[in-house]
């Protein structure tokens, strides 16, 4: 049960590929794959430890404020992560912009949080947070990493393209994240009907 919790998240139950969750800071913060990591690593902080709480205050907070409650821990948690962004790493907070502030209302986040830490074990839900956080973070960075080195010839500022390589600056463009998801979505699917 437990190994199923953590793994989900990977692979069967993906927060981009499988679920098409979370696409507003997949399609525009994957310009570059660091862009990908630093937002993979934030929505991981933010949702392990929002599951935590909610998991650890399920049975005190009322059903009818439950939403507004997760809000206001998603959200604190969201302001540590800001605030640490543009204290230790300006250029990865300008670059990601208000997509950081947006994980207040992230679906994955919040879905988790109502769907799974509020009905079951704080263990659970810290592999369901991981899992989740994992696999959405590892999109990202595939997603990033496909459009830099098509729309720039490098991944994390290693050239892996001959220099007379002509960039497809549609790739570093909004078309290009939806003509890679497309791609990568695609490929999850023809992956899993390969399994069957």
């Amino acid at each position: 049960m437990k190994k199923k919790e953590l793994l989900k998240g990977l692979w069967s139950q993906h927060p981009i590929y499988r679920q098409l969750l979370g696409m507003c800071p997949t399609l525009a913060v994957t310009t570059t794959a660091i862009n990908g990591i630093a937002m993979g690593l934030a929505v991981i902080f933010v949702l392990f430890f929002s599951e935590f709480v909610v998991a650890s205050i399920k049975r005190i907070v009322p059903h009818q404020v439950r939403i507004a409650v997760y809000t206001v821990i998603i959200a604190t948690f969201v302001t540590i992560v800001d605030i640490f962004l543009k204290a230790q790493f300006p250029q990865i907070s300008k670059n990601l912009g208000p997509y950081v502030p947006l994980i207040i209302v992230n679906c994955i986040i919040l879905g988790r949080c109502e769907a799974f830490a509020s009905k079951n074990k704080l263990s659970n839900s810290l592999l369901d947070a991981l899992g989740m956080g994992v696999g959405f973070c590892w999109g990202l960075f595939v997603l990033g990493s496909i459009r830099e080195l098509l729309g720039a010839g490098e991944i994390l500022g290693q050239r892996l393209l001959p220099l007379n390589f002509d960039p497809l600056v549609v790739m570093i463009l909004p078309a290009g994240a939806f003509l890679v998801l497309g791609f990568l979505v695609a490929l999850m699917n023809q992956v899993e009907r390969w399994k069957i």
